[in-house]
């Protein structure tokens, strides 16, 4: 099992959110197309949730924003019931094969103007210990 946690500020993202080039390297386009139906605050807060969520599977998976994987290659999508869920490509979806995980489970909860993400990399073997 592999552990990631991340907490943001709000407004840690509001300059980037304005930016092309950093909207198409960070979101998938289905978590981009769920913001634009929403309004200018409910569309920030959600951007805020996925970026903290994509941290914490980044952590799962051991790369960080820097390790090769893009965070537009984990998509944090919404169930019928609102949950979140994650979908890996690409390079994100190599390196979970890698580490035989199975899934990563995420969560996202939101207070006043702070944002806190945790995902959970479940191996692929089950009863294994940690890695």
């Amino acid at each position: 099992m592999r552990i990631g946690a991340d907490l943001l500020h709000l407004g840690e993202l509001d300059r980037l959110l304005g930016r092309d080039w950093f909207r198409s390297f960070v979101y998938a386009p289905q978590e981009l197309e769920t913001a634009g139906r929403f309004g200018p605050d409910r569309a920030r807060e959600f951007l805020a949730g996925r970026f903290a969520a994509k941290e914490a599977v980044l952590k799962v998976l051991g790369t960080g924003l820097t390790g090769g994987v893009r965070p537009a290659q984990v998509a944090v999508l919404r169930e019928v019931n609102g949950s979140p869920t994650v979908h890996l490509t690409g390079a994100a979806a190599a390196r979970a094969a890698t580490l035989n995980l199975r899934g990563i489970t995420v969560t996202i909860t939101h207070k006043r103007d702070l944002v806190l993400a945790i995902a959970l990399g479940e191996d692929e073997t089950p009863g294994s210990g940690s890695s």
